[in-house]
């Protein structure tokens, strides 16, 4: 069997570092959710970093202190201020050093242990 050109195995170990990257970096924005109340407090979204609204909460109440257009807008006001909390939540997320070593990096180091010698794997011990 061939052997593999040393850069496709470089290039083969960088896809294959950049899937888990990006399966860790999805794992994590899918656990994260907002939870903003509203200007009253009586209304609680949930939602993801999709901007899907994932579960609503409404005090006891709520539904009768308001009517149907001061409902709307304190359910409006806060799906929108924890839309932009999951937001920001996920630019820090996705931004912070998660102490990977650059791929350049990881590039070098891979080249370097493609090239260096290999013990024999057959014959007689030099001595």
């Amino acid at each position: 069997m061939r052997e593999l050109h040393p850069d496709v195995r470089v290039a083969m170990a960088m896809g294959r570092e950049l899937k888990h990257r990006i399966a860790e970096m999805r794992e994590r924005a899918d656990k994260m959710v907002a939870r903003r109340p509203s200007p009253s407090g009586m209304v609680i979204p949930e939602v993801n970093v999709y901007g899907q609204l994932t579960d609503l909460y409404l005090a006891p109440g709520t539904c009768d202190r308001f009517g149907n257009d001061e409902l709307a807008f304190e359910i409006v006001s806060a799906v929108r201020e924890s839309s932009a909390d999951a937001r920001r939540q996920y630019h820090i997320a996705m931004n912070e050093d998660r102490h990977h070593v650059p791929l350049a990096e990881k590039a070098r180091q891979w080249r370097a242990e493609i090239d260096a010698p290999k013990a024999p794997t057959s014959g007689n011990r030099e001595e």
